[in-house]
Order: C-alpha cells, then sequence, then structure tokens
C-alpha cells in the first residue's frame, strides 16, 4: 500500500515530467538544427528520408543544440571513463567548483545568521543595514564578480578566496531573511510567559528564538547552497579558470563544443541536488534530535 502510495504521488508525477521534458528537447533540437543539416545535405548533395534526416541532426559534432543521449554519452564518458585527475573529468571539475561553493556557504551562512540577529535585537540595524541588504541583492552578480576578481588580484589574492567571496556574496542574503523571520516567529504569548518566568534576554534568545528559528534556517540554507554553487561559477568565469565548471563552460564556448557546455550544466545541476539533499538530510536529523516526529 505504501509503495503504491509513493508510486502515485512521488514516482509518477516526477516521471512524467521528466518525460515529457525530454520529448520536448529531443523535438526542439530536430527544430533548431533541422536548418544546417538541410544545409549540409544541399551541399553535398545527398538526398536523405525523414528518419534519416532526423536521425543527422541528433548526431552532429557541433549541434546548435544537442540531444538528450549526445549529452549523456558525454556526461557518462567524462565522469566515469576519464581518470579524476584529468582536466576533462567531470568529478575534477565538480570538485574545484564545490571547494569554493562549500567555503563561500559556510562564510554566507554564518554572516547570514550573524547579521540577523543583530537585526532582531537592534533596532539601528533594522532600520538602517536591512534596506541596504535588500539593495545589495539588485546588483547583478555578473557586473560584482569581474569588480572582485580584480581588487584581490590586486593584493596578490587569487584562486579559491575570490570564487568563495562571490559565493558568500550570494547566499548570505537568503539565511539573513530567513533567520530574521525565525527568530521573530515567536508568538507574543510565548515571550510573555518568558518574562514571567523572569528569563533573562539570553535564555529567551537561546530557548525560544534559536528553537523556533530552526526550521527556517535549514530552509534557507536550500536556497543558499544552491546560490553559493552559482556564485563559484559565475565566480570561475572571469578569472579565465582552467578547471571547474565555470571553465567546462568557457572552454566549451570557446570551441563552439556545445555538447560540453551542456555536460556541464548537467553536471552544475546534479551537484545542486546533491547538496540540496545533504542539507535536507541534515535538517531532518536536527529536527529529530530536537524531539520532532519523523514525517
Amino acid at each position: 500500500m505504501e509503495k503504491e502510495q509513493l508510486f502515485r504521488h512521488k514516482i509518477l508525477p516526477v516521471g512524467t515530467i521528466v518525460v515529457a521534458i525530454i520529448v520536448l528537447w529531443y523535438v526542439a533540437a530536430v527544430a533548431l538544427n533541422a536548418p544546417f543539416q538541410r544545409d549540409l545535405d544541399r551541399r553535398a548533395n545527398v538526398t536523405s528520408t525523414t528518419m534519416e534526416f532526423i536521425g543527422k541532426t541528433m548526431s552532429q559534432p557541433k549541434p546548435i543544440m544537442p540531444a538528450p543521449h549526445q549529452v549523456a554519452v558525454n556526461v557518462f564518458e567524462n565522469t566515469f571513463l576519464r581518470s579524476v585527475t584529468s582536466n576533462r573529468s567531470l568529478v575534477y571539475n565538480a570538485w574545484v567548483t564545490l571547494s569554493s561553493t562549500g567555503v563561500g556557504f559556510v562564510f554566507g551562512t554564518l554572516l547570514g545568521i550573524l547579521i540577523a540577529v543583530g537585526i532582531v535585537h537592534v533596532t539601528t540595524l533594522d532600520r538602517s543595514l536591512m534596506p541596504w541588504i535588500i539593495a545589495s541583492q539588485t546588483v547583478p552578480i555578473l557586473a560584482i564578480a569581474p569588480m572582485v576578481i580584480v581588487v584581490l588580484a590586486a593584493v596578490n589574492i587569487t584562486g579559491l578566496i575570490p570564487k568563495a567571496l562571490i559565493s558568500t556574496y550570494l547566499s548570505f542574503f537568503p539565511v539573513t531573511v530567513g533567520m530574521v523571520k525565525g527568530l521573530r516567529s515567536p508568538e507574543a504569548m510565548h515571550l510573555d510567559l518568558m518574562r514571567t518566568y523572569s528569563a533573562t534576554p539570553a535564555q529567551v534568545f537561546w530557548k525560544l528564538r534559536v528553537p523556533a528559528s530552526v526550521p527556517f534556517l535549514f530552509t534557507s540554507m536550500k536556497v543558499a547552497v544552491a546560490a553559493s554553487l552559482v556564485g563559484a561559477i559565475v565566480g570561475e568565469l572571469p578569472t579565465g579558470a582552467v578547471a571547474g565548471i565555470g571553465a567546462k563552460l568557457l572552454a566549451g564556448a570557446y570551441y563552439s563544443q556545445t555538447i560540453d557546455i551542456w555536460a556541464a550544466l548537467v553536471a552544475g545541476s546534479v551537484l545542486a541536488a546533491l547538496l540540496v539533499a545533504i542539507v535536507s538530510i541534515v535538517a531532518r536529523a536536527v529536527d529529530r534530535a530536537m524531539g520532532g516526529r519523523p514525517a
């Protein structure tokens, strides 16, 4: 019975959407690659049947849009058939990007929590700092990343730190907003009860506000870890990096290797999904440790 419910409510809907995406992807690949293939056949004076023509559009070495199976083969080859120390290995490039992502995520989370605590407890910070934090996120990261790279390079700071700072910039905002909401989530009745017990501000913070903010924190961390990954990839673009998912995207664009570009995008998506899943697992463990009931 539980397996049937799992299939109906989770596997079937997700599977249906995945199949629909793949079908639309194939249709788009044929439609976008058809003009170039038609021109090739005309130049070679070749006449193909409809099925042969469709097959050619999905087997071009440098297609405008690669077919799903081309991307899947590329991902498989560069993940399992290459040494993890090779520059072409997706595992190696993902690890390079993951390193700056992890550092930026940790710093962003800590910074977000500290800012949120200050905003909740200091009225001046709430009125003066919060508007600036919101305004900071209106500046495109593509405009900020080159400035960060250039300024830090001028003082001989290169490598992981600039990319981690860009990840921190993107990841601290959702944590800040989530923690502010969480720390302010206790009801007035609960706060009054703590005052009735003559609780100190520190006790109110640790015994009421912090436990109430934990669900908000982990929800915001799921957004932050994905944003941190985006920041790490964007940080690799203006540096001319030789390794990392961003470097794979740059190399693919430079040599018109669209299959490599899409494979790098898939690798980034898988990495983001794994990071969010890890945060979810930690959130469940913390929830159980705090006495929460398993869903």
